[in-house]
């Protein structure tokens, strides 16, 4: 039975520092509660409850067990409800988002680094080297000036990271696309919405205690992960630097309560409000994307994968870290080709797979754990195209091998008499040395549920028309090399005198009139301009 703090405790505070599980808390009036999702009663400490034996007016007091429905009231939100067409949102898919997104999917599993404070980091590289996001955790969610958390709390934070704050981080990635200025504007979301994104609300087993306590612990996680980031220039849009700030602001945390007939007081709901950090100015900035200063860049959420995430988590952590790295990697095409290897990294991490490889059984273990992942994928509708070439049938999993069977009874019968007559069966044993083969096989591509594909098809379209557009441009406006050798030579000329009114060396303009390449649109205005030449 959970405790509480009737209206006759004077508030000192005293029992704060004796509960073992932080169950004790100020609300925004400055008046402590206990959070019944967090509070056990202190089961297993012999002498009973800590704040009740700290107190000298015996307080708090066993919450009653609150009688009749929670009573629904209403709540002015400043959010746009996700999935207005029943399928998919958009969500921000830069780089960033996508790492962090990793990061809280894997925990533990990704090769974190220690710094000369002793200190955890993740690092990623950008570009080849050129630029980079480093990851730390901070050690507290709601300051303004988050501390770092030290190596041992940091790597105890890790351990216990849950992947289903995966799911909330993608759901402030697509609720932040709704905002103009998101490095300026928050946006708040109550438990009652959360609940519904993620199917909660269809869970019957948990109380509402617990569900609360859930989703603040869910919200909490993408909190704590802060990003430094050195990006380098691209195109039009110059270098910046970001020094280090959260992925989200978690502004505030109000709690909702209904008091019974008796005088107790019940936790029946929150609202968050969040705001996201300064990577939104630079990735996910509409206005600075027009004047080439910044990026927009965002992808698709289907809203099925939230609720088969919330589902399959405990069983197929694999399966949900392949689902999540896709859900990024399909935005760059679908025709992805994707090494087993690199799968099973994105599975179960790179260390693990390595060492899983030096021995015989644990190496079975993780094939059939991997294969048994990628059976869940394709139940959900998102299914593997093995290469023929280095994936073929004799060593793609069975329920693969099975999926070619005729539904038809007479078909299937002649199928299998086919199969008996052959020198191998679609059931046979893997041969030997399967391992070694996968390590060199590949998957050609995902095939996506409809809706997640309809959009992902559509993004490949209008990028292809761009590309066409952008392509016609440059054919109709660029010069040959013969028309600039010729105009410079008929204006008299030489390759050196054209190079200093240009901006550009002697052998630069030496390998434009040899063919070598072509001048880009940013110097053909200018180049047109000295030369004489018309548009």
């Amino acid at each position: 039975m959970a405790y509480t703090i009737p209206n006759t405790c004077v508030q000192c505070g005293d029992c704060i520092p004796e509960c073992p599980t932080g169950a004790i808390q100020m609300d925004e009036n400055n008046e402590y509660w206990v959070e019944p999702g967090l509070c056990n009663s202190c089961e297993d400490i012999e002498s009973g409850p800590q704040c009740v034996s700290s107190c000298s007016d015996s307080l708090p007091v066993p919450l009653p067990v609150k009688k009749g429905r929670y009573k629904a009231q209403p709540r002015v939100l400043n959010i746009h409800n996700l999935f207005a067409d029943g399928h998919n949102n958009p969500i921000a898919s830069s780089m960033v988002i996508w790492e962090a997104c990793n990061l809280l999917a894997k925990g533990s599993v990704v090769p974190w680094q220690t710094n000369s404070n002793s200190q955890l980091y993740f690092e990623r590289e950008v570009k080849q080297g050129k630029g980079k996001i480093e990851f730390r955790l901070t050690d507290n969610v709601r300051s303004d000036t988050p501390g770092i958390f030290s190596f041992s709390d940091a790597a105890s934070t890790i351990e216990s990271m849950d992947i289903r704050a995966a799911c909330m981080h993608l759901i402030f990635a697509a609720l932040v696309t709704n905002l103009e200025r998101p490095w300026e504007q928050e946006f708040a979301i109550d438990n009652k919405q959360l609940e519904a994104y993620l199917g909660l609300n269809k869970r019957k087993d948990l109380s509402k205690a617990t569900k609360l306590t859930l989703i603040k612990s869910l919200v909490q996680q993408p909190c704590k992960l802060l990003a430094t980031i050195d990006w380098p220039r691209q195109g039009k849009i110059q270098s910046f630097s970001i020094s280090e700030d959260r992925i989200w602001h978690l502004v505030a945390i109000e709690n909702h309560f209904q008091e019974d007939s008796q005088g107790y007081k019940h936790l029946v709901g929150m609202t968050f409000r969040i705001k996201a950090g300064i990577w939104s100015k630079y990735f996910l900035n509409k206005q600075g994307y027009k004047k080439y200063v910044a990026y927009y860049q965002y992808g698709t959420l289907p809203k099925f994968l939230l609720t088969t995430v919330m589902t399959i988590w405990h069983q197929h952590e694999g399966a949900v870290r392949m689902m999540l790295w896709l859900l990024f990697k399909t935005k760059m095409g679908k025709q992805q080709r994707i090494t087993i290897p690199k799968l099973m990294y994105v599975a179960y991490g790179e260390e693990k797979v390595r060492q899983d490889s030096l021995n015989r059984d644990r190496r079975k273990r993780l094939l059939r754990k991997f294969e048994s992942d990628l059976e869940v994928l394709n139940h959900y509708q998102i299914k593997p195209v093995f290469d023929p070439v280095t994936y073929p049938t004799k060593i793609q999993p069975l329920w693969a091998r099975l999926a070619n069977i005729p539904d038809d009874a007479e078909e299937a019968m002649e199928f299998w008499i086919k199969d008996g007559c052959n020198e191998t069966s679609i059931t046979d044993a893997a041969p030997p040395g399967k391992w070694n083969l996968l390590m060199k096989a590949r998957i050609l591509h995902f095939e996506l549920p409809s809706e997640w594909d309809k959009q992902i098809s559509h993004w490949e379209n209008k990028k292809q028309r761009k590309t066409r557009r952008q392509t016609r441009t440059q054919t109709t406006s660029s010069l040959s090399a013969e028309q600039i050798s010729t105009a410079r030579k008929r204006l008299g000329m030489s390759q050196r005198q054209l190079a200093q009114q240009l901006g550009k060396s002697q052998s630069w303009i030496r390998d434009i009139e040899n063919s070598r390449f072509s001048v880009k649109p940013g110097d053909l205005t200018k180049l047109r301009k000295i030369l004489e030449l018309e548009e």
